[in-house]
């Protein structure tokens, strides 16, 4: 699940772009590049083949704040490179008039612990920080409403960082959405008491959810129970999801749960028990889950097996396939083994093969005789006893295959 979370807001933050010229104010085109401006950039090492390539039409304002900008950044503790690399990626700071600049730098502190910490926002949201100064009010009536949700400052600076449009728009349309999220985790019987660290878990995993209509939730939540889902399950579900069921509709969960049912050839309810344990399967369509079952068939894998760890589903077949491979090599067969070896993140299945392989090459001492031993919840059904200058120990034969106790 968190991989898809972190893949979505991945393309969303990419996709975030600056405001269009015929939104910004006091902004006049020039026929031929303003050579200050690009004198300036020079002088500060900004890439300016890069800005001509991607956003030219910056270098024909006839009006920049180039040196202001870069002397407000470096007050602020940026490095000459981090300034360079700021104006690089977003060369449309260099039009922020100073004093506006120094007025969304007060903002931003309003709810950022410290000014180096703003600068590490700057430099990899820098769209968010320099937005059109029309957009003030709203962003500091929004910071205003999240306080008194009594959100943690961390969590409205990384909503603000992430999901710029949502504190651009008038507050009352984010108080439509909070209180629709608010009601949902009430009427599905969510505790009071932790209704606020619920939402703030729901907010720092998917800011973009405040972005979605309020109508949208609803009627995702009426398709799930009328899918034989608990009011419960219902709660499960929206929190495990973080927000992202915002991002579905009735249409492609009917047919992903029908091509899913009948793939698998499950019952229904059996069905639900799969979606409540990896709830991710809802988010993808019909194609990707053939590809993805078709390749764990491939390699062997019953569907009895699927059914069983079905989050095996959120990995991509170039994933599935290269663990496959990663862990056939150390004697781990996957047709008679736990699917759970294959999940995680790249970083935890590393640590797992690196174990797996210490333990294929390990000794164990006080055994005598042969069968199986086992090793950190594994069994190896071949052993072989090796005399050294210690006394007897068992050695694990290289070709051992190894299996879940």
């Amino acid at each position: 699940m968190l991989r898809l979370i972190a893949t979505s807001l991945c393309l969303r933050c990419q996709h975030a772009t600056a405001l269009p010229l015929n939104l910004r104010p006091c902004v006049t085109l020039s026929s031929a590049e303003n050579r200050q401006t690009v004198e300036d950039l020079y002088d500060l090492s900004v890439d300016i083949q890069k800005i001509r390539k991607l956003k030219g039409w910056v270098l024909h304002q006839s009006q920049a704040y180039t040196k202001q900008v870069a002397e407000v950044l470096k007050d602020m503790g940026a490095s000459d490179s981090s300034v360079s690399q700021i104006l690089a990626v977003h060369p449309e700071a260099v039009l922020c008039h100073p004093e506006q600049m120094q007025a969304q730098r007060e903002l931003w502190m309003s709810v950022c612990p410290n000014q180096k910490d703003l600068i590490g926002i700057i430099e990899k949201f820098p769209a968010s920080f320099f937005t059109s100064f029309s957009h003030h009010d709203n962003q500091r009536n929004n910071i205003a409403y999240f306080q008194s949700l009594n959100l943690n400052k961390r969590i409205i600076t990384k909503l603000m960082a992430s999901a710029p449009q949502s504190f651009s728009r008038p507050v009352e349309q984010n108080e439509v959405m909070v209180r629709t999220l608010q009601q949902a985790y009430q009427e599905l019987g969510g505790e009071e008491a932790n209704m606020k660290i619920w939402l703030q878990k729901l907010l720092s995993q998917n800011p973009f959810v405040l972005l979605k209509p309020p109508e949208a939730l609803r009627q995702n939540l009426l398709f799930l129970r009328d899918k034989g889902f608990s009011t419960a399950e219902l709660l499960h579900l929206l929190s495990k999801l973080r927000g992202f069921v915002t991002e579905l509709n009735p249409d492609s969960m009917r047919r992903t749960l029908a091509y899913s049912q009948d793939a698998m050839g499950c019952s229904e309810a059996d069905l639900r028990d799969i979606i409540l344990n990896c709830p991710a399967v809802l988010y993808y369509p019909e194609t990707i889950l053939a590809d993805r079952i078709k390749c764990l068939l491939s390699a062997g894998i019953s569907m009895s097996q699927i059914i069983s760890t079905p989050t095996v589903l959120e990995l991509t077949t170039q994933i599935v396939m290269y663990r496959i491979q990663r862990l056939r090599a150390y004697g781990y067969d996957v047709r008679t083994g736990s699917l759970e070896v294959l999940n995680g993140t790249k970083k935890d299945f590393e640590m797992l093969v690196v174990t797996t392989k210490r333990e294929r090459t390990c000794v164990s001492r006080g055994w005598e005789g042969g069968g199986v031993i086992y090793v950190n919840n594994f069994h190896f059904p071949s052993a072989a006893v090796c005399i050294t200058q210690h006394g007897p120990v068992v050695m694990v034969i290289a070709t051992a295959q190894m299996m879940r106790k």
